[in-house]
This record gives C-alpha cells, sequence and structure tokens, in this order.
C-alpha cells in the first residue's frame, strides 16, 4: 500500500491554508502532523480523504495523487450513530459483521450436520470454520473487550443503549470502532485530548503494533516520542518531511537551521567579497575581465535561502509575585471528596514553591479535589487548611471554554475595571493579543485562544498559589512549551492535574497519584516514579518467568496430552462419518426401503451414530480451546 500527493495546494475562502502538499504515507508507517493552531493539520488531513479540495501547489511538478492497492481510509467524523436506540455492543459489533456472520454461519452448520452427514456439509463446516479463525475468530472478543475497558467503560456499560451516553462517551465509543475497523491508513486528531494516562499508555501499545498505516495531529509529545517514525512540519504555509520521532525532529530541525543560516551568511559574506572585487575593477582596462569573471562567478551560484526563524510567537509575562505565603501552604487531612458520596479520601501536605502533579484514571477525583480545595464542592468529611497569606489562582479547563459575545477587552475589563485601557491591553498583549484581536469576540476564539485568556486574567491577580485543572489541553506545541517556561520560572506554589506526562514531567517535582480506591504521595519527578515502576515490573516479571520455566515442561506435557486426545476424537469422528456414510447408502437399496422394520433399524442406528458424532465434536471443540489457551 502507497499513497502519495505530489504538490497540491489548499485554498478556503480565497486563502491559501496550504501552499505545497508533498506527503508520502506507507504500509506500516506511523506518522505525525505537527504544527501550531490553525496552520492547516486538519485540514490535510481532511485533503488525504477528499482529493477533491486539493489544486497545484506553486512547485515544479504537476499536481499528482498515487493511490497504490486502494487503501481503506478511516476517520474519526462527528459522532452521529444511524440508530442509536441499540446497545454499546450491538454498535462495536458492526466492526465485525463478517467474524459475525460467521459465527452463525457455524451454528447452522453444526444444527445440520446433526441430521445430514454428507461429506459436502463436512467440507462446507471445516472450511468456514478455517476462514473464521483466520479472520481472528478466536481472539476478537478480547480485543473488543479490552478496548471497552481500557476506554474506562464497565460491563454493565455494553447493555446500555447509545441515546443513554453522554457525548464525550459517545465520541470515546466512535474511537474505539475506528481503532477496532483496522483501516489501512487510520488518522487521528488529537486522539488523546480527554483520554487518562492508563488509557494513553493503552493506546501506544495499541498503536505501535497497529498492523497498518497511523497519521497521528497531536500536540502530545510523549505520545508521538513512543509510536511515530516520521515527522510532517507545516510551517510558514509550506510542509517539511523529518524522519525520526518528536525528539529527533527538534534535534534535526535546529540543526537544519543552524546549518543553513551558518552556509546562508557565508554566501552572502562571499557575495559581498566577489562583488566589492568587481566594483573597485569593472572600469579599470587591465581588470575588466577579471571583474567581469568575479560577477559571473556570483551569477552561476546556487543561492541558498536564509532560512525562516523559528516560529516562537507566544504568550510571556513578567510576573513576580508580590507577597509571598508562608512555608505551610496547605494541609489537607482525611479529606473525603465527592458529589453526594465519597469517592476518595485525601491526605497530603503542600509546601512554599513545591510544584505538585497530580495523575490517575478519568473519574477517580483527581478533578473534584481541585473544585474541593477552591469551594466549588463541599468536602464530604475530613478537612484542609491553607496556611499564611496564601492568594489562590484557580484555572478550570471548563471556565476556559465556555462562550460569550463579549470582547476579549470587555471579558477582561469585567476582572479588572479600575485598569487604564493601555495597561488592559499590555497585558492582553502578553499573552498574544495584539491590536485588534482585543475586539474579536470569546466565541471565536480557538480552545487555545480561551486558555491563554483565562490565565492571563488569573497571573494578573497575583496569585502565590496556582490551582490549574488541565491547562495545556487545546494548547499547541509552542504554547505548552511556553507554559511550562513561565510555570518553571514562576517563585509561587502549584498543584496541577494534567494527563500531558511530557508537561507533568518538566513541571512536577512530586505526585499524587489518584487509583480507584486510594490516592498515594510520590515525591519525585514522573519520570522517577515510572522508572520505579519499571523496576517492580521487571522484578515481577522475573518472579513471573522463572514460574513460567517450572511449568513450562509440565505444559508441554499438557499440550501434547490434549493434542493426542484431539487426534483420537479425530480418529473416532472419522471412522464414525465411514460408517455412516455406508449406512446411507445402505437407505438407497431397495431391500432396505422397501422393509420397514429394516428401514426402521437403520435410521435408529444413524441416529445414534449422529449422537455419538456431536458428543465427539462438543469434545474436539473443548480440546481445541483448551489448547489454544497454552
Amino acid at each position: 500500500m502507497k499513497y502519495k500527493i505530489t504538490n497540491g495546494a489548499i485554498e478556503l475562502g480565497g486563502e491559501t491554508i496550504l501552499e505545497e502538499i508533498n506527503i508520502e504515507i506507507k504500509e506500516k508507517e506511523k506518522i505525525a502532523i505537527i504544527g501550531r493552531n490553525g496552520v492547516g493539520k486538519t485540514t490535510l488531513l481532511k485533503a488525504i480523504i477528499n482529493n477533491e479540495i486539493l489544486i497545484e501547489g506553486i512547485g515544479k511538478e504537476k499536481l499528482n495523487i498515487i493511490k497504490e492497492g486502494k487503501p481503506e481510509i478511516g476517520y474519526l467524523k462527528q459522532v452521529e450513530f444511524k440508530d442509536d436506540s441499540i446497545t454499546m455492543l450491538q454498535e462495536i459489533l458492526k466492526v465485525y459483521k463478517p467474524l459475525v456472520e460467521l459465527e452463525q454461519k457455524i451454528e447452522i452448520l453444526l444444527e445440520k450436520m446433526q441430521s445430514n452427514t454428507s461429506d459436502e456439509l463436512a467440507i462446507q463446516y471445516s472450511k468456514t470454520l478455517e476462514t473464521y479463525e483466520n479472520l481472528g475468530g478466536y481472539t476478537y472478543k478480547k480485543e473488543y473487550e479490552t478496548a471497552i475497558s481500557k476506554f474506562g467503560f464497565k460491563e454493565k456499560d455494553k447493555k446500555k443503549k447509545l441515546n443513554e451516553f453522554s457525548g464525550g462517551q459517545k465520541t470515546k465509543i466512535a474511537f474505539i470502532k475506528l481503532l477496532l475497523s483496522k483501516p489501512d491508513i487510520l488518522l487521528l486528531d488529537e486522539p488523546t485530548n480527554h483520554l487518562d494516562i492508563t488509557t494513553i499508555e493503552w493506546l501506544e501499545s495499541y498503536l505501535k503494533n497497529y498492523p497498518k498505516a497511523v497519521v497521528i495531529v497531536s500536540h502530545d509529545r510523549m505520545f508521538l516520542d513512543k509510536i511515530v517514525s516520521k515527522i510532517y512540519e507545516i510551517e510558514y504555509g509550506a510542509i517539511t518531511k523529518y524522519i525520526g520521532n518528536y525528539t529527533e525532529f527538534e534535534r534535526q530541525k535546529r540543526e537544519n537551521y543552524e546549518k543553513q543560516l551558518k552556509d546562508y551568511e557565508y554566501q552572502q559574506k562571499e557575495i559581498k567579497r566577489l562583488t566589492d572585487i568587481a566594483d573597485r575593477f569593472r572600469y579599470k582596462p587591465t581588470k575588466a575581465k577579471m571583474a567581469l569573471s568575479k560577477l559571473k562567478q556570483i551569477e552561476h551560484m546556487v543561492k541558498i535561502k536564509q532560512p525562516n526563524k523559528y516560529d516562537l510567537t507566544t504568550f510571556k509575562t513578567n510576573f513576580k509575585i508580590q507577597k509571598e505565603s508562608g512555608m505551610n501552604v496547605l494541609t489537607v487531612k482525611n479529606l473525603k471528596i465527592g458529589y453526594i458520596n465519597p469517592i476518595q479520601e485525601v491526605t497530603f501536605n503542600l509546601y512554599k514553591g513545591q510544584k505538585l502533579g497530580i495523575i490517575g484514571e478519568n473519574g477517580v477525583g483527581k478533578s473534584t479535589l481541585l473544585k474541593t480545595l477552591v469551594n466549588k464542592i463541599n468536602k464530604l468529611g475530613g478537612e484542609f487548611k491553607f496556611g499564611t497569606n496564601v492568594k489562590i489562582g484557580y484555572f478550570d479547563q471548563q471556565m476556559a471554554l465556555l462562550d460569550s459575545n463579549e470582547t476579549v477587552i470587555q471579558n477582561f475589563s469585567n476582572e479588572y475595571p479600575e485598569l487604564t485601557t493601555t495597561e488592559k491591553r499590555n497585558a492582553l498583549a502578553s499573552f498574544m493579543f495584539y491590536g485588534d484581536d482585543v475586539l474579536k469576540t470569546i466565541n471565536v476564539l480557538s480552545g487555545g485562544e480561551k486558555v491563554r485568556l483565562e490565565l492571563c486574567k488569573i497571573l494578573k491577580k497575583d496569585p502565590n498559589l496556582l490551582i490549574l485543572d488541565e491547562p495545556t489541553n487545546h494548547m499547541d506545541l509552542v504554547g505548552k512549551e511556553s507554559l511550562e517556561l513561565l510555570l518553571k520560572e514562576y517563585k509561587g506554589t502549584i498543584i496541577f492535574v494534567s494527563h500531558d506526562r511530557f508537561f507533568i514531567n518538566k513541571i512536577a517535582d512530586s505526585l499524587l497519584i489518584f487509583n480507584k480506591n486510594e490516592t498515594k504521595y510520590f515525591d519525585g519527578t514522573y519520570e522517577e516514579y515510572e522508572e520505579k515502576n519499571n523496576k517492580q515490573d521487571i522484578q515481577k516479571n522475573i518472579k513471573t518467568h522463572k514460574a513460567n520455566l517450572n511449568n513450562e515442561y509440565f505444559n508441554k506435557k499438557e499440550q501434547n496430552k490434549i493434542r493426542t486426545k484431539i487426534k483420537t476424537i479425530e480418529n473416532i469422528i472419522e471412522k464414525l462419518e465411514e460408517k455412516l456414510s455406508n449406512l446411507n447408502k445402505e437407505l438407497l437399496k431397495q431391500e432396505i426401503y422397501t422393509n420397514y422394520e429394516k428401514l426402521s433399524e437403520l435410521q435408529n442406528e444413524i441416529k445414534d451414530i449422529n449422537k455419538e458424532i456431536e458428543i465427539n465434536m462438543e469434545e474436539w471443540r473443548k480440546m481445541s480451546e483448551q489448547l489454544s489457551e497454552y
């Protein structure tokens, strides 16, 4: 399979979004498309699906699209189920329609074989069973059960109707269906948004082992690092290819920029030197020829373009804490959190300057803890207490996504009416709202812009404790890097929830890990936490491996026993089927079918043999399943 677009371009509303698209997708490749918000990443995915939006680009070659092997493309569109009155499981099983139909066919054939033991029927059954096995019939149930579980659904959810799920849950169900359908090219647009770390890690593993091509748009740097081996970066309307993961891309981009800048500067110096010589001697008869040769030397040079500077325009602030807190910032003791019933009991201390990251699965109480600490919801027991001079700045991802017809400057003015227009504009400019940007209405801002506005309002309040709930959601890569820099330089205390492991590792010096029934405190970075877990996993694996070695001989012995039993059963079935075939031939003889007594006796014997075959077939199936478990 190969899919290639050469010299494509995309225009929207008379404006060129992408001016030269050169992209190639090969079988089993894992590719990332990266770039700032609004550069056209999602538009490029849409062009891969629908080539009609492509026009010829500015390159020398003609627009050309090659599709070898007629690849099937999978993309998560707007979630609309044809029939939302069916259950989640029924919807997911649509992916496995051929296997479900084969299962039904196998059942029908087995039923027929009870009364009809023809060779033709047995051969049909054998071929159907072989097709079922080749298509993954014995593993598909485990595959979808794992995906359902990893995306946070419970066993009881499988029987719920689609119209009983929330919008976010429906998106997850559609995502599960997309993954399990295994298209030739899987297009994923921000697949880790709203997923917890456990689910992201499972998705990483799934995509790494995905047997076909994957193209990912994502701002999750650790996710990209672990999956992709090729990156297309969109910057200034152009697409540049890099081989390697995200870390390798950063290194190559920096080196390419530095080399091209050095080569450009050297060539410019050489052009200036040759031009100066030509200018000095072009009017001297004895030197005119030499001067002309210098000009021709410049003319024949392959000109090196001045490299584009990194697109690092982002928010910045000269934020300084005016009033510091005491050493003990927050004490939490046996704090029970939840809405009606407690879902967690939390105990920890937070000290001045500490940066505490909260991690864990969705729905285990991380955001609930933050809401309790800022009195958005009531505690259900226990206690928490803030220390001396603590001033809180609270960021809630939901607050940042509210729609409004207010302009940016009006929204900011509601918080700070005492500031002059110049002071308001300066504050907003530090978070990338320049000139007429402040006149945009809130409802036309991107998710990243809304986050920047909310952070600007929070930091202007001069807090010495930041409580942040998923601050990097909807931010592009440069925005995340800028926020990381801001928070690393921040001299106050931070407690934050995030699923972005790269961000967590950069900021947090300690962790609060939420599990389903408990919370654990870890004094160290996310990388150190992972190392500790990996060591524990290695030790556990060593113990398991030793146990497996001890059981290996026993397992092989058992497998051989089962294989012998299966072979014996197969021989019994073969002999019974041969006997049945002979009896069926007897039925065709005139002296039999004209003699009621003999006919009845023969039919009873055929019936008994069919029952015996059925019993042996059931035993054979049990033995085969038992063997597949080893």
